[in-house]
């Protein structure tokens, strides 16, 4: 429909000229807002970009009551988002970031068969990893609703994976705690139990979510799970460290370089 083409047009033009937009819900509503989201990922696929999985995002009861929401929500990774562990990130591509540390799955099954509970989607999953996700709005201000965010791709940015791999007999994600700090100085913490009670849970509402739209989470998948803790606002030049207890610590700098 042409509400869907004209604020998909609007998100586009704002991430290629790098200049923020008004928002989008003035052109569409919370119906229309995953086709928005889809029809932008469709243009990148295009355009050479390839899926490498989703983040989960409205994790946090207190963001979900903010926005007037009951639910989350999420976003395509594509990859060219993702960086390892330690890299230097390209502050030029982002227009008003914040970072937060997540809980990352990389599942070893597809999850196209529900319905999904937290053991299910455990049975899934490969291995988890300690992440930084740097969310990233398009719409000026972070002016935002669930229509705009679902749209904007669940304001997704880049994100960073640490380096070490552990499986659900080793670590329990909801008994994670997380610091996250900023150029050396605490900036936000969290636990497991912070995203949805478990990161297992927000996994299983995805696994539903994304079965349902008929675009199930395959096998390789990498999946963000949602902060457990604060968003944190960053800029270029700024170091950023996160640790989670027994998944480790997951560090990248802001770059200075211009585009």
């Amino acid at each position: 429909m042409s509400e869907v083409r004209t604020a998909a047009e609007r998100l586009a033009k704002a991430a290629r000229d790098k200049v923020t937009c008004a928002p989008v819900r003035d052109i569409i509503g919370e119906a229309e807002a995953y086709a928005v989201q889809q029809h932008n990922i469709a243009a990148r696929v295009a355009d050479g970009a390839e899926p490498v999985g989703r983040k989960i995002g409205l994790t946090s009861p207190a963001v979900r009551r903010q926005l007037g929401v009951d639910q989350p929500d999420f976003g395509v990774l594509l990859d060219d988002m993702a960086f390892k562990d330690g890299d230097v990130l390209p502050s030029h591509r982002l227009l008003q970031p914040r970072v937060e540390a997540e809980v990352a799955f990389v599942l070893k099954a597809d999850l196209a068969d529900g319905p999904f509970n937290e053991e299910k989607v455990a049975e899934a999953v490969g291995y988890v990893q300690a992440s930084l996700e740097v969310v990233d709005s398009r719409i000026e201000a972070w002016d935002i609703t669930f229509a705009d965010t679902v749209a904007d791709n669940a304001s997704a940015g880049l994100y960073v994976l640490g380096a070490q791999e552990r499986t659900l007999a080793e670590v329990a994600p909801k008994e994670v705690s997380m610091v996250l700090s900023v150029n050396g100085v605490e900036r936000s913490t969290g636990t497991g139990a912070d995203c949805m009670g478990d990161p297992l849970t927000a996994l299983a509402w995805l696994a539903t979510t994304a079965a349902e739209l008929g675009a199930p989470l395959r096998a390789g998948d990498v999946v963000l799970s949602g902060s457990l803790g604060p968003v944190v606002p960053v800029q270029a030049g700024d170091e950023v460290e996160a640790t989670i207890t027994g998944l480790g610590t997951v560090r990248a700098t802001f770059g200075k370089e211009e585009a």
